[in-house]
């Protein structure tokens, strides 16, 4: 165990512990309604708005996995850097009119707003319970990039006290009390105000890494000379497929499409003060894609400095495959007290996503199926409690997840999230513009895409999301989230030209369009 960095590393946890605890008194408001507890009373500014956005998407497990693949295959890592730069132009043109049809409605969930728009209640059902089960693993890796962390402190996942015997994933638990504890007290006020110091920490982390590493091994020229040249680019199309440039784009494209609808980032838009709020932050979060990109490189530091064969890492290596990169690199190349600070970041770095992953699972929960199925006239005090409740399930649950099953499993079955997600497009931003697509139509083009991307996913084992498309003899890999959703898109306005032209009933739409603007 390194002593000083636990010291620095707990000095930190424990900050943003009574910072969780004190977000309860910040910009006060009655935490007993649900919008003030998972939507932060809907006033957060832009700066307040930017970081919570910023700790929501770029998670730990962002910290660690995509330099991770840098590592292991090279340039197609580098996807998640052109798709969170793709993501900001939709965002500014979009999601202000969800943003306004939900204040005007009071709408918490993105189902809500299906099911104001759409009067059905098995889609905004569909709905819900997608992005619940696209979340769920999300979560769970979260703690992934947290257990590396911590391992790289040298901190043991076993820990044994007399008269009990070993706990398994102790220091785990304690992190997921903690994060229960001031999640249920403070609500998204808790992660708004964390995300503050977590950012701070990633920045002054990310800058030392590409200034101090690449002094160390002699300059980026060797350090991009140490890879593996077939891992720098990737490779040209040929005659009968378009290759891995096909793969790459259309990963970045379906994970453009998919960020933005997910629960927790749906979460952190609704709880902005104004739509003008939105569009700021759609112009000032590509500096977090910008930070992403470099946080990218530390993959390929990672294999100039050595850090694989190098003994002291071996059993980290042999713990977490290629996720050990980043905190081998960390370890080997910075003074304790700094990896201290770099592994706080990390850890803190999950437990902001974490947050608002569950409070988002949680508002889903609530609104969309308890009030909806179990008690419609539950009251403005019933929800928020139910709410609170739900939170604690969901990450006890993910904590289940990653102790007592293999981490692959959280992995693959994040990789069937995006694909997941993905499927409710037509409902919340077709919907967003024309209530002309039919209910039932959505709801079987949902099923149409949920099944086609299960399938491909199933046909890969759940262990990679690119499935080559056959075309006229011609291969295209293709990211399933992208060919299921086209197949989602055909049989929506095809069944929905059909249902208009047979069935004639009007629109059951509770907005209007004064409420989008």
């Amino acid at each position: 165990m390194n002593t000083t960095a636990v010291t620095i590393f707990v000095a930190l946890f424990a900050l943003v512990t009574v910072l969780g605890f004190v977000a309860a008194r910040w910009r006060r408001g009655n935490l007993n309604e649900l919008h003030e507890w998972g939507l932060g009373g809907r006033r957060f500014g832009t700066i307040v708005t930017w970081f919570l956005l910023g700790g929501d998407l770029y998670t730990a497990y962002t910290f660690i996995a995509v330099p991770a693949v840098l590592f292991g295959a090279g340039a197609q890592g580098f996807f998640a850097v052109p798709y969170t730069i793709l993501v900001y132009p939709i965002v500014y043109a979009i999601y202000p009119r969800l943003w306004s049809v939900a204040q005007a409605k009071g709408y918490v969930t993105a189902a809500d707003f299906v099911r104001g728009r759409f009067g059905n209640h098995a889609l905004a059902l569909a709905v819900a319970v997608t992005g619940i089960v696209a979340t769920m693993p999300y979560i769970a890796l979260q703690l992934v990039g947290m257990e590396v962390a911590i391992a790289g402190l040298g901190i043991s996942m076993d820990t044994t006290f007399p008269g009990i015997g070993t706990i398994h994933g102790f220091p785990l638990l304690v992190a997921f009390v903690v994060l229960a504890l001031y999640t249920y007290n403070s609500g998204l006020r808790a992660p708004a105000l964390i995300a503050l110091v977590k950012d701070a920490l990633l920045y002054i982390l990310v800058i030392a890494a590409v200034i101090i590493i690449p002094i160390e091994l002699g300059g980026w020229g060797k350090i991009f000379a140490a890879a593996d040249p077939k891992t720098l680019l990737l490779a040209a199309p040929t005659a009968e497929s378009l290759g891995p440039q096909a793969a790459y784009a259309t990963l970045a494209l379906g994970s453009t499409l998919a960020l933005f609808l997910y629960p927790h980032a749906v979460t952190g838009l609704l709880s902005s003060s104004s739509r003008h709020v939105v569009r700021r932050n759609a112009v000032i979060l590509p500096a977090y894609s910008f930070a992403l990109g470099l946080i990218a490189l530390l993959g390929t530091m990672a294999v100039a400095a050595g850090v694989k064969s190098m003994p002291q890492f071996a059993e980290g290596f042999k713990a977490f495959g290629n996720q050990y990169a980043v905190p081998a690199l960390i370890v080997h190349s910075f003074p304790s007290w700094f990896v201290g600070v770099a592994f706080a970041a990390i850890a803190i770095g999950a437990l902001v996503p974490a947050a608002i992953m569950s409070i988002a699972c949680a508002n889903l929960f609530t609104r969309n199926i308890w009030k909806e199925y179990v008690n419609p006239a539950v009251s403005g005090k019933g929800e928020a409690q139910v709410a609170k409740i739900v939170s604690l399930v969901v990450k006890a649950g993910a904590l289940f997840f990653i102790i007592e099953l293999p981490t692959t499993y959280a992995i693959q079955l994040q990789l069937l999230g995006g694909i997941l997600i993905i499927q409710t497009l037509p409902s919340v931003i077709f919907g967003l513009y024309t209530n002309r697509l039919h209910p039932w139509a959505l709801l079987i083009g949902w099923g149409a895409g949920i099944g086609a991307g299960t399938w491909m996913a199933a046909a890969n084992a759940f262990k990679a999301s690119i499935y080559p498309i056959t075309l006229f003899g011609y291969t295209i890999p293709c990211y399933a989230a992208v060919s299921s959703l086209i197949l989602n898109i055909i049989v929506t306005v095809v069944l929905s030209w059909a249902f208009n032209a047979l069935l004639r009933t009007p629109p059951s739409d509770q907005t209007v369009e004064a409420d989008y603007i």
